[in-house]
């Protein structure tokens, strides 16, 4: 486990972080003073002048990018002189102020802190493959906690497997692909190994690898670039998405705008011109008018959605949403029925792109998926079948085509 203590203002304050960090040490942690990547931070913060107070509330955003999860406390003269500053800050466990430095320790014991952030991933014996894919946990728990959602109470935080099992597993189960799957799969990280660092890891591997579900906020340039040079992972994106209105996002605590959630499939589409970006959207959240349910049809031509999975909102007690008064069942219903429409026609759309090219399908029992997520019928087809084919026409829920050769 590793310790950040960063420190901010006078010399009275680096001695105090130095004492801290010994006594991290003693409790088994790897201490560093720099800023990286952590899995529990301590914020020594100064308060002599304004800017000094604004380069302390920074710093915890600083922190939060290298790990969303850990846990920031913050301590010092910044926080004893605006305590409020700080607790109003997303992913800010405790604030203790200035007067009780000699206390940190013990409260962070009391607190469970300590324990907070030795959450394990919970090992499994490795799966009897029963399908021609391999499916690899990598990932459990959730720290989102959209308001529509039991999960994170049910599974816990988020906590992640270690790189050299994913990796290991991978190299023995011998499938012809590989999909990693989680609650959170985009809050994957082990160490300094996250998501984008982890698929460079299973470059080795020989077999396709394919990612489930993802969030918005793990596309960046970074990690497209670290997809584009693995080599080996599908151009599939399984982007949560749950509605196409800013409004009703912020009302689900979804941490991003519509405008923000485009933006992301336009440049997925700069490094993958062919990929699917498929899609999750509730119909009927409680806030949501006709016209947000007009944002959420209108956006499946803008994003070029392969293939959209819509269901009506359904209260859970228990979350913030179910706090709300529900919809009438009959306006869900007729919504849904026009949300399933509109995601026919979008999917009908995306494969007729490809009819007439040749792609990569791994084939199982009934059908297969190219690497883009189209999927493909053919004569003579056997499950397990690694094969290079023609898409010719529509067919079922995507194309049938002509097998060109078998891949060994």
């Amino acid at each position: 486990m590793k310790a950040c203590v960063f420190t901010l203002g006078c010399k009275m304050n680096e001695v105090e972080s130095a004492s801290l960090m010994r006594g991290l040490e003693e409790r088994g942690y790897e201490v560093t003073d720099e800023l990286g990547y952590a899995d529990l931070y301590l914020l020594n913060t100064c308060a002599v002048t304004a800017e000094a107070e604004r380069k302390s509330r920074q710093a915890v955003a600083r922190m939060r990018k290298f790990n969303p999860a850990a846990p920031v406390v913050v301590c010092g003269c910044a926080s004893e002189q605006n305590a409020e500053a700080f607790l109003g800050k997303e992913g800010v466990t405790l604030v203790l102020g200035a007067q009780n430095k000699s206390k940190v320790l013990s409260v962070l014991e009391e607190r469970g802190i300590f324990r907070e952030t030795e959450r394990s991933f919970c090992e499994l014996p490795q799966p009897k493959q029963t399908k021609t894919r391999a499916f690899l946990r990598i990932q459990d728990g959730c720290d989102r906690f959209c308001s529509y959602c039991l999960i994170p109470y049910l599974r816990g935080r988020t906590r992640s497997r270690r790189a050299e099992s994913v990796l290991s597993e991978a190299k023995s189960c011998g499938a012809k692909e590989i999909v990693l799957t989680g609650i959170d799969v985009s809050s994957y990280r082990d160490g300094e190994v996250g998501l984008g660092e982890l698929l460079l890891l299973l470059k080795e591997v020989p077999a396709r690898v394919r990612l489930g579900s993802l969030e918005e906020g793990i596309v960046d340039e970074k990690f497209l670039k670290q997809m584009k040079e693995a080599g080996n992972v599908a151009p599939h994106f399984h982007l949560s998405l749950q509605s196409g209105s800013s409004a009703v996002l912020k009302a689900m605590n979804r941490r991003y705008t519509r405008e923000e959630y485009l933006a992301c499939c336009t440049k997925i589409y700069e490094y993958f011109p062919d990929a699917a970006i498929t899609t999750d959207i509730i119909v009927g959240f409680p806030t949501e008018t006709e016209e947000n349910f007009r944002e959420s049809l209108s956006i499946l031509g803008k994003a070029g959605f392969a293939r959209v999975h819509c269901f009506p909102f359904s209260s859970r007690p228990g979350t913030a949403a179910a706090k709300k008064p529900d919809l009438p069942a009959a306006v869900k219903r007729e919504r849904m029925a026009r949300l399933s429409e509109a995601a026919k026609r979008a999917e009908t759309a995306y494969v007729s792109r490809f009819l007439g090219t040749e792609r990569t399908v791994l084939f199982e029992e009934d059908g297969g998926y190219t690497e883009n997520y189209i999927r493909v019928y053919a004569d003579g087809a056997k499950e397990g079948m690694l094969a290079r084919v023609k898409l010719i026409k529509l067919y079922r829920d995507g194309a049938f085509a002509e097998i060109m050769e078998e891949i060994e």
